[in-house]
């Protein structure tokens, strides 16, 4: 029951994003490594360079703690934008409607809770947005 009232708020969250036409594909983030200003993430917090389920990732380190983080397969392609959305941040109005896809399309989205980790310490919420489809999510899974 949770994960279907999940994937149905997910996929009006992807239809809202596409709505409002806020994919804008920038060739310098296709590619790993993104230009500046993006920072491997295992360059500023005690992290590897590649997690298993996001890839190799990189952020604007002004963007912290909520990014977004670019995740790319172990070929360099962008695959995931990840949001990291602390729950003290989370307001009635908050409109993540907002989101930016930087990849361009979006396949589908994943909302996922984390307890914490190095970089966002603090309890959060992981909003992926995948730019493959989910037969193809196996390019960051190790």
């Amino acid at each position: 029951m949770k994960r279907s009232i999940l994937g149905a708020v997910a996929a009006a969250f992807a239809f809202s994003l596409c709505s409002a036409g806020v994919f804008a594909a920038g060739p310098s983030v296709m590619k790993a490594p993104p230009a500046a200003p993006y920072k491997a993430v295992s360059s500023l917090v005690k992290l590897p360079d590649f997690i298993p389920g996001l890839g190799q990732l990189f952020v604007d380190p002004t963007t912290l703690p909520a990014g977004p983080f670019l995740g790319y397969d172990h070929d360099g392609k962008l695959v995931t934008t990840t949001y990291m959305i602390p729950l003290s941040m989370m307001k009635p109005d908050m409109d993540i409607k907002a989101l930016k896809a930087p990849a361009g399309k979006v396949d589908h989205v994943e909302i996922a809770y984390n307890a914490g980790h190095p970089g966002v310490e603090e309890p959060h919420i992981h909003i992926i947005l995948w730019n493959v489809p989910q037969s193809q999510e196996s390019r960051v899974a190790k």
